[in-house]
């Protein structure tokens, strides 16, 4: 029956969409924003680029690990379908839940809030200050509305075909790629020398801002350890959703080849932009600056050293397009991994119904909805914490998969082999195994509670199951 209903889909997907998905996914708000934290953490530009360097790499290792996988499984659900082969239904469902209760709708709440945010630049009525409603604890404000505004009109869209998210994914991802682009290229003609030598004076001596004071103090050992933990929750949030693509292979032309080669294609770009980005960052703002940035916007910061005061304005624009096109990709990938559960019995059973433009539309809305109630939590910041843990682990266990399928399955057709098997596969999940669990040391109580979320869906496993 599954098979019958993958062909459903409509294959108008190229290359070129495909990478673009990638980009467009993984290029949010972050890149504008996180690095500020991470200076403060870890006090210095070698760290800095370090840390980015480092989240590069294992993210273009475990994009190109994925290829092999793609092409043994070239239909829609991706990495649930990867699991569920390689784990079984239960550990297949832990994804799904997680996935629906915190990765995919959490990560579009907190991409829709970091849209109203800088909307409000232009258009200060949609400020988060400006609230509409109050009863006891809740206030609903403008940016929450705006928010939840844009979560649906691109749910709307979606909703109505393939064609038209593609067109706009496109269209507003190159425009990103090229004023992104721009940004840096002005940044580096707007250099300063003093600012850059001052900057990478005493590179590697790694320290602590202490926020009240504005006094530097030195860190190593445990400290370290810690900040490093911290400083990679920002580089590896703006680095995750690249999966994205494989949600869609259901629609992708000749998919066996395209999927891996966009998932490559899609991770390197990303990764060049944000190692320049934060170069230029360092070419034109000063490290304190870096630091202090005002709600940690050192995209702000940055684009006013570079334009003036119109710099504001420029890079209010740029997160606007960026983020929208961002959740445009989230909301289109999503949708076809509940529409993959519900063919597995693992779903609500209208998630796997396709409408007549072949698009999964129930579960385009159930995950509206759901994004939607968690912009009126306000807890989107917690949830980003919560996001990176489950993703790391679930980042790992895919790929370890490679190993449990090149035993279960020996005699599978794999059109693609993952790049330096066995060794890169094994270098991404010894990396990766060690920041999950310095996460959960040195942030237990966000970390933590993302595993415990994640542990929830054993019970609901059984629960579902014994109603059967």
């Amino acid at each position: 029956m599954q098979e019958d209903n993958q062909d459903d889909f409509k294959r108008e997907l190229g290359l070129l969409d495909g990478t673009m998905l990638v980009v467009g996914s993984m290029i949010g708000s972050g890149i504008f924003i996180v690095s500020s934290d991470m200076v403060r953490q870890l006090g210095s530009a070698g760290w800095l680029i370090a840390m980015w360097v480092l989240t590069g790499v294992i993210t273009v290792v475990a994009a190109v690990s994925y290829g092999e996988l793609s092409s043994m499984f070239p239909k829609a659900g991706g990495q649930y379908v990867y699991i569920k082969e390689a784990y079984g239904k239960l550990v297949g469902f832990l994804y799904g839940w997680s996935f629906f209760a915190v990765i995919q709708t959490g990560t579009i709440a907190a991409v829709g809030v970091a849209f109203a945010k800088f909307t409000a630049y232009l258009f200060p009525a949609f400020s988060d200050s400006n609230i509409l409603y109050e009863i006891g604890d809740f206030k609903l404000n403008a940016a929450q509305i705006v928010s939840i505004f844009t979560i649906v009109l691109l749910s709307y869209i979606n909703s109505r075909g393939v064609k038209n998210s593609k067109i706009l994914q496109t269209v507003l991802t190159v425009i990103k790629i090229l004023s992104l682009a721009g940004l840096i290229l002005f940044g580096f003609f707007a250099a300063k020398a003093e600012v850059w030598d001052a900057n990478w004076t005493n590179a590697w001596a790694s320290s602590s801002l202490d926020v009240a004071s504005g006094s530097w103090m030195p860190i190593s050992g445990v400290t370290l350890i810690s900040a490093i933990s911290a400083a990679l929750v920002g580089s590896m949030f703006s680095s995750v959703a690249w999966e994205g693509v494989t949600f869609i292979a259901g629609e992708i032309k000749n998919p066996k080849r395209n999927v891996g080669l966009s998932l490559f294609l899609g991770t390197s770009i990303v990764c060049v932009i944000y190692v320049l980005a934060n170069l230029m960052f360092l070419a034109v703002v000063p490290l304190q600056e870096i630091a202090t940035a005002p709600s940690d916007r050192i995209g702000v910061v940055a684009s006013q050293y570079i334009f003036g005061a119109i710099g504001t304005l420029i890079i209010a624009v740029m997160i606007m397009i960026s983020t929208f096109a961002c959740n445009n990709g989230l909301i289109m990938a999503g949708a076809r991994v509940y529409y993959t559960m519900a063919q597995d019995g693992l779903f609500f059973k209208k998630a796997a119904q396709l409408n007549k433009a072949s698009v999964p539309a129930w579960s385009i809305w159930a995950q509206c909805f759901w994004a939607s109630a968690l912009c009126l939590t306000g807890k989107y910041g917690d949830l980003l914490d919560f996001v990176v843990i489950i993703v790391l682990i679930f980042y790992i266990l895919t790929i370890l998969g490679i190993f449990i399928l090149r035993r279960k399955m020996p005699d599978a057709e794999r059109p693609y082999r993952a790049f330096g098997y066995p060794f890169l596969p094994a270098l991404y999940i010894i990396v990766a195994s060690a920041i999950c669990i310095a996460l959960l040391y040195t942030k237990t109580s966000t970390s933590g509670w993302g595993v415990v979320i994640m542990l929830m869906g054993i019970p609901v496993y059984y629960l579902t199951k014994a109603k059967e």
